[in-house]
């Protein structure tokens, strides 16, 4: 529903160039792109533009108003717009799009969860229980945005603020009443979240990532712990599989309480592995007074089990009986998680899984976890980001030949970076490795694979990580289309399999 120009104005006691008579808005954007008529353009500050620059565009695609800083104010006159000025328009651009969109009355419950990795598994898993307790739902993960049955492919981890509200509004029209949304540390620290009170927010955990956008680990810690304050948050629930679990503890500042799936640390929920088969991996959750539920997760590995018992645990905390989850889940969780230890080959032959996995951390679990259902040899493919966050590629390198049998090192998204200087330093860390893997340098990834399954044998699995459910790779800023799940099957069926 259009809003009142002159209203914002009025509620918010800002500045303002121009008439506001009559004005009025219906949606609000940062892109010019994405300009619908009647929509307040934001002009956001860049490093290499203002987005006031676009003013006059965002006007021809029928914008009704600009809200900017006050340079931005200077760049938008010539577009002839009533202009709205604030100190700073990303951070404004929360409140002013949950005033637009209204979505601050009778909201849906709202679930956030934010960590280095298991954020979408955990989103996806919240989901699925969500669902089989009979609620129409939402989400917004990396990977997709759902829209009670309604699926749209994402852009970012976390939406830009004012997207994240006009998703919440475009939901609450398909009468959604539960909402899961992935939260990373750039949203936090970028305003992509501002505006909204989550019911229940999580932490799953903390590792090397991302210091190509923070300074060390501390400061990349501090972006995540904002989440656990009264205005991001009502309650929390903390992992305590890292170390910084216990920081987030020490540091929220709203009610949290405490799960563990590793064994001697204490937390107030529990999480035991039950059995782990290639389908599914089964566990028990144990919580407060011995209450339990066993059920099973479709996916392999301990760390999928754990980021199941936190979602469960962050219904309870939201006001839904464990009995009830219980009865709902007790022939296993219901969900699908896209490019999340995908398994996309057959019955016979190798098994392929395809990861989003992306960090050392990431790799040693995953790794752990098919080892455990693989009675022949591991093979691990993988490249890493270019033009992204260069400390970790070592690492990266070392744990993959580490914990596998035969790895190939290829590409990934070079994006602007000399793909071949990226190989180099992962070939580097993984000669690192105490005791390294047969190891094998293939480009491009499409040829990577292919080699992988000519070394494969029955009971073998292959692991390709990092590309996961993205349809693209990035090559000098072109998105080229590329599916890894599909050049896996591709890979197979013409090795005969």
């Amino acid at each position: 529903m259009a809003r009142s120009l002159a209203g914002l104005v009025a509620e918010f006691g800002l500045a303002h160039l121009g008439s506001l008579d009559g004005v009025e808005v219906s949606g609000v954007t940062v892109r010019t792109s994405e300009v619908h008529p009647g929509d307040l353009f934001v002009g956001l500050p860049g490093a290499h533009n203002h987005g006031a620059e676009f003013a006059s565009d965002a006007r021809e695609r029928g914008a009704v108003a600009i809200l900017t800083d006050a340079d931005g104010a200077a760049l938008a006159q010539e577009s002839g717009l009533p202009i709205v000025i604030v100190d700073s328009a990303r951070a404004a651009l929360g409140d002013v799009s949950a005033w637009v969109y209204q979505t601050a009355d009778h909201p849906p419950l709202l679930f956030g969860v934010t960590g280095t990795n298991g954020k979408t598994s955990t989103a996806y898993l919240l989901e699925g229980i969500l669902r089989q307790l009979g609620l129409v739902t939402g989400l917004s993960s990396t990977a997709e945005r759902h829209i009670g049955d309604l699926t749209v492919v994402s852009r970012l981890t976390t939406p830009e603020a004012s997207e994240l509200h006009a998703l919440l509004a475009r939901m609450r029209e398909s009468e959604v009443r539960a909402v899961a949304v992935e939260v990373s540390a750039q949203a936090l620290s970028r305003n992509r979240v501002d505006g909204i009170v989550f019911d229940v927010v999580a932490f799953t955990n903390l590792s090397h990532d991302h210091l190509d956008d923070y300074a060390d680990m501390d400061e990349y810690f501090q972006a995540k712990l904002s989440f656990f304050e009264p205005e991001r948050g009502r309650r929390g629930v903390v992992s305590l599989d890292t170390a910084w679990g216990h920081r987030v503890v020490e540091g929220s500042h709203i009610p949290v309480t405490t799960i563990s799936a590793t064994p001697d640390v204490p937390a107030e929920w529990r999480v035991e592995i039950l059995g782990e088969r290639a389908e599914y991996t089964a566990f028990r959750l144990v919580g407060p007074e011995g209450r339990s539920v066993e059920t099973r997760v479709p996916v392999i590995g301990w760390h999928m089990a754990a980021n199941a018992g936190l979602a469960i645990v962050m219904l309870v905390e939201a006001g839904f009986e464990l009995e009830a989850i219980g009865h709902a889940i007790e022939n296993g969780i219901d969900a699908y998680l896209p490019g999340r230890t995908e398994r996309v080959s057959g019955e016979s032959g190798p098994t392929v899984y395809v990861d989003f996995g992306h960090s050392p951390d990431a790799f040693l679990n995953t790794l752990g976890a098919v080892r455990k259902v693989t009675t022949g040899r591991v093979i691990m493919v993988f490249g890493a980001d270019g033009d992204r966050d260069p400390s970790k590629r070592h690492e990266m390198g070392r744990v993959a030949s580490e914990y596998s049998d035969i790895l190939v090192i290829t590409d990934h998204h070079p994006r602007f970076e000399n793909a071949e200087s990226i190989r180099k330093v992962l070939i580097e860390g993984a000669h690192r490795a105490e005791h390294p893997a047969e190891l094998h340098e293939v480009s491009p990834p499409e040829q990577a694979i292919r080699h992988a399954v000519s070394l494969a044998r029955e009971g073998d699995s292959i692991l390709w990580a990092g590309p996961g459910h993205q349809d693209y790779r990035d090559i000098e800023g072109v998105r080229t289309p590329y599916s890894a799940r599909a050049e896996a099957r591709a890979a197979l069926r013409e090795a005969g399999w």
